[in-house]
């Protein structure tokens, strides 16, 4: 691999691009290192001006394209992060953007790249039936097709994000890299295992998705289902970057959806700074396998930011449910007058706040002078929330917690 993928290709790709990307920071993060027993450093990669590193990539495998290519401009296939990277570099080169995606491809991600240029043809139902009509389309107009991951020129652009973390801090132990067709593993493993050969190299994939890890442990994996990461969300790893990875790579791990959503949640409260599900599986690794990272200074990339804010929303809320400070409490109660200000005392004594209440009186097994209420509530912590329990037992209440999957 090493006649179209190596250190001097990464090196070079740094140079060709770093000027019209952002240099974004490597941190260290006192908080979340103490709460996972290793050294973090953050790369800050949703920071480039479309919140993902998939920037690097692009504007390598374009700004290597010869004069007529150019001119004929370049085509790709994608709903995500590819899209909008690809959109904005070749628009702001003046050469034209064509992006196939979905028909059921959500309206904001088609905004998102059309406003930085790109011209979107909305084709089939599924990303496979978008990629064979960008393929169709590449061979009838004489378009140039970039690939999102499996490209050796691509993957070196994203190789670069390991440039910067190597650079500003040498004492990496590890990388913890998300995995989707592989190609910022590929290129990152390429540049790290070169400048560093002893650096441990952990891949990332979500549990919903674990093409790379079935590929390269041989083993027959279902790749399906709604995932935070959809970013990682690929069912077939890039047959290019799985060989490369396959040298590279220490260990993939995989992590499920309440892990990613802790670690989005944990970002925003702690960081302060946003990061997709796919951006934070790197953070949901460390906190789920502490003792693959303990006492390593870790390097972790927040490939992306592009979350639909209603799904953060829900992400936090749901954080904070799992976390003790909000509940759902479901009681039986008898339907007669001062039955429920009786059980509002209960949480005022308890100091514990109300947000919504919940009668259900008809859809129930209880006789016809019983009802179910749920009552929504928000407590200091767990502990406080526990002692409200308690107290409601004590009265002689039959409660129940609605919980959240884990």
């Amino acid at each position: 691999m090493s006649d179209l993928l190596n250190l001097d290709h990464v090196r070079a790709a740094h140079d060709r691009i770093r000027d019209s990307i952002v240099a974004t920071p490597t941190l260290y993060s006192q908080t979340l290192s103490k709460l996972t027993g290793a050294n973090i450093y953050l790369k800050f990669e949703n920071l480039q001006f479309t919140a993902a590193y998939k920037e690097r990539g692009a504007l390598n495998a374009i700004l290597l394209l010869s004069e007529e290519q150019r001119n004929r401009g370049v085509i790709a296939a994608s709903a995500g992060n590819h899209a909008q990277g690809l959109s904005y570099h070749g628009t702001r080169l003046g050469i034209p953007v064509t992006i196939v995606m979905p028909v059921p491809t959500p309206t904001v991600k088609v905004m998102q790249t059309e406003s930085v240029g790109g011209k979107v043809v909305l084709f089939g139902e599924t990303f496979d039936d978008a990629y064979k009509h960008a393929r169709q389309l590449e061979a009838e107009q004489g378009l140039t097709f970039v690939h999102p991951f499996d490209d050796p020129n691509v993957a070196a652009g994203q190789g670069t994000v390991a440039l910067e973390m190597l650079e500003s801090i040498p004492s990496l132990d590890m990388l913890v890299v998300p995995i989707g067709g592989g190609g910022l593993l590929s290129g990152m493993g390429t540049a790290a295992r070169a400048l560093k050969p002893d650096i441990g190299l952990i891949g990332v994939q979500a549990e919903l998705y674990p093409s790379m890890y079935a590929l390269l442990n041989n083993l027959e994996m279902p790749c399906e289902g709604d995932t935070l990461a959809e970013g990682i969300a690929v069912k077939i790893p890039g047959a290019f970057t799985s060989e490369v990875i396959r040298e590279l790579v220490d260990e993939i791990v995989l992590v499920n959806e309440a892990e990613l959503e802790t670690a989005v949640s944990l970002l925003l409260q702690i960081e302060k700074t946003v990061a997709e599900g796919a951006g934070a599986a790197g953070l949901a690794a460390v906190m789920a396998y502490p003792e693959k990272f303990a006492g390593k200074n870790v390097g972790v990339v927040l490939c992306g930011g592009n979350i639909d804010t209603r799904l953060l929303a829900n992400v936090l809320l749901r954080d904070l449910a799992r976390s003790g400070r909000l509940a759902r409490l479901r009681l039986t109660l008898q339907d007669r007058p001062g039955a429920l200000y009786k059980v509002m005392r209960l949480f005022n004594e308890h100091n514990v706040n109300i947000i919504e209440i919940y009668h259900q009186r008809i859809f129930t097994t209880l006789p016809a002078k019983g009802l179910i209420t749920d009552i929504e509530c928000e407590a200091r912590d767990a502990n406080q929330l526990q002692g409200l329990v308690d107290g409601l037992n004590v009265a002689g209440y039959k409660v129940e917690r609605v919980e959240l999957n884990k």
